[in-house]
């Protein structure tokens, strides 16, 4: 692996052969750099490009039936529909859990279903189905009660509903800890014994796909549009792999929201001022996965799933002014907990020339927030991240962001003495434990850090997946890339090289934190930008005339009507480079 020392990270340069570079240009008609791409990403067969560029329904997506207790669920749900039985929907008040308990309501209201949804509250009420919940459920005549987007762990809740005769359903996509709750159905992908061939769905995607078979079991041929724009909205926000079936609905979402704007959707757009002809999967993530984030944070969480699915213009409109103000405010809260947490690692109280795991707790910060912060913390400094929410009651509550190079989930397991509860994945996870254990906690990640990685994993890396030239940014390469899209986690927008570029003009700081100039090489001029980068003012400053390597990447920018296409910086390097 031939690596280049940048500013900031380490480059991992692609090594392929030039002619199977050549082999994909020609066949598929595509520019170098996006031929390359291909290849290093390790697509090389005829079979595996096709498949990798060209979803289809046919090759990407497997019947409902085979996830588990599929059939079982389906088959209650129905009994239920016929006996106007009440059924009641429990979610969770993240996107992914708001967006399946919207797509459950609209598709079972649209059969019939005496169906009702609760999402908890992020502070009274937690994380996950209770048997508080459940005995409150039995009471007001509930007889069965369907998870969705949470469950997995709920062994008490389960054993309530069975003693009160309620049928409990669980459908979820986190990793079961061991055994499974004993409830009516468990549909989880994750588990085990499912024989389901992709694993790696979102909560609402686990929802689509039961849904999917009450309606073929029905015998009507389509759910209601809307579940698709759920299914997208869900799926890019949990941040789950946009690989194979994932993939192929994210694409089809996208086709359809870009024909067909919700009265939800143009309220995001305009909020997150999105003036573009067609979406994409990134701009949900960036600009619209922020806004129904904030979904979770409303006073009543039932909102949301109203926002979602309502056919009200002026309710709505009113719920979306509120979110663009939550959002506002979310970001200011953001800012000031990385300014805080920046603190402590400049003033060395977090001293990261000791430390490979950052562990810091507050009793101020919501713990809506924290999580996206540790994600951000994660990206500033490359180390697994721990940030914790301190209650009065003595237990720290937390979210926590890891590197590629170290499995958070399986690390947490392995403590899990030490911890009240846990969930989630690898790269993704949340916890709560005892505020007394967070000092032990710390010290036995350190140590399985310690054991498990090399000082090489533990820096800051990226991949570039080609080469490009100046003169190949052109209206090509932008059609040619989107064949690759979407772009999420474990299909990123591709990182580019450009070999020995020199400053046209001095670059200029923008509102302090972003440094925007010109490069020239072969006899070509384009502007660069780099976002949320300072540091690289002086360094490109100091300069001049030297020649330095760029790693980019490629964006259209709409503006005022025009569209230009333009350099995106990641990362500069210096030196010579054959």
């Amino acid at each position: 692996m031939n690596t280049i020392q940048g500013e900031k990270y380490i480059w991992k340069l692609p090594n392929v052969e030039q002619s199977a570079i050549l082999e994909v240009a020609a066949r598929y008609n595509v520019s170098f750099p996006i031929a390359q791409t291909v290849v290093s990403r390790g697509f090389t067969t005829i079979e595996a490009i096709d498949s990798y560029l060209f979803s289809s329904f046919e090759k990407d997506v497997a019947h409902a039936s085979l996830l588990k207790d599929a059939d079982r669920t389906v088959d209650r749900i129905i009994q239920a529909i016929n006996n106007k039985e009440k059924i009641l929907i429990f979610g969770d008040y993240d996107v992914d859990g708001i967006t399946s308990s919207a797509l459950m309501m609209i598709c079972l209201l649209h059969v019939g279903a005496n169906v009702n949804f609760f999402l908890p509250h992020r502070v009274r009420d937690g994380y996950g189905i209770s048997t508080s919940i459940v005995e409150r459920a039995a009471q007001n005549g509930y007889t069965l009660i369907i998870t969705v987007d949470n469950g997995i762990t709920a062994f008490a809740p389960a054993l309530k509903a069975k003693e009160l005769g309620v049928d409990l359903i669980i459908t979820d996509h986190h990793r079961p800890q061991g055994a499974v709750p004993e409830a009516y159905a468990v549909v989880d992908p994750q588990q085990t014994e499912c024989t389901y061939p992709f694993k790696v769905f979102a909560g609402v995607g686990v929802s689509f796909k039961i849904m999917t078979l009450l309606y073929e079991k029905l015998g009507i041929a389509e759910l209601p549009i809307k579940a698709y724009e759920l299914l997208l909205l869900g799926t890019i926000a949990d941040v789950v792999p946009l690989l194979g079936e994932n993939r192929f609905w994210v694409r089809h979402g996208l086709a359809y929201v870009n024909a067909h704007e919700s009265i939800s959707l143009q309220v995001l757009k305009q909020n997150g001022k999105l003036d573009k002809p067609k979406i994409s999967a990134t701009d949900i993530g960036f600009c619209l996965t922020p806004q129904i984030n904030a979904l979770g944070r409303l006073e009543d969480p039932r909102q949301g799933v109203k926002f979602l699915i309502g056919a009200d213009v002026a309710e709505v409109k009113e719920v979306g002014a509120i979110l663009y103000e939550l959002n506002q405010a979310r970001r200011e809260i953001e800012r000031s907990i990385i300014a805080q947490i920046d603190a402590e690692i400049e003033s060395k109280r977090v001293d990261l020339s000791k430390e490979n795991v950052i562990i810091v707790a507050s009793e101020s910060w919501p713990p809506g927030v924290i999580g996206l912060v540790a994600s951000r913390i994660v990206g500033a400094y490359g180390k697994p991240t721990l940030l914790f929410h301190l209650t009065s009651k003595g237990i720290a509550k937390g979210s926590c962001r890891s590197i590629p190079e170290f499995n958070m989930f399986n690390a947490l397991a392995a403590n899990k003495d030490l911890l009240e509860q846990f969930g989630g994945h690898s790269l993704a996870a949340g916890l709560a434990l005892k505020t007394e254990n967070l000092p032990l906690l710390k010290e036995r990640l350190e140590k399985i850090v310690a054991e498990q990685l090399t000082p090489f994993d533990l820096q800051q890396k990226i991949r570039v997946d080609a080469e490009i030239k100046l003169e190949d940014l052109n209206k090509k390469i932008i059609t040619d890339m989107s064949l690759l899209e979407p772009f999420g986690n474990e299909n990123v927008q591709p990182t580019f090289f450009v070999r020995n570029v020199r400053l046209v003009q001095k670059p200029t700081l923008l509102k302090d934190v972003h440094v925007k100039c010109a490069i020239f090489a072969d006899g070509v001029i384009k502007q660069l930008i780099f976002f949320n980068r300072p540091a690289l003012f002086e360094t490109l400053l100091s300069l001049e005339q030297e020649t330095f390597h760029v790693a980019a990447q490629i964006s259209e920018n709409h503006w005022n009507g025009k569209v230009n296409i333009e350099l995106v910086g990641v990362d500069i390097a210096r030196g010579e480079y054959a």
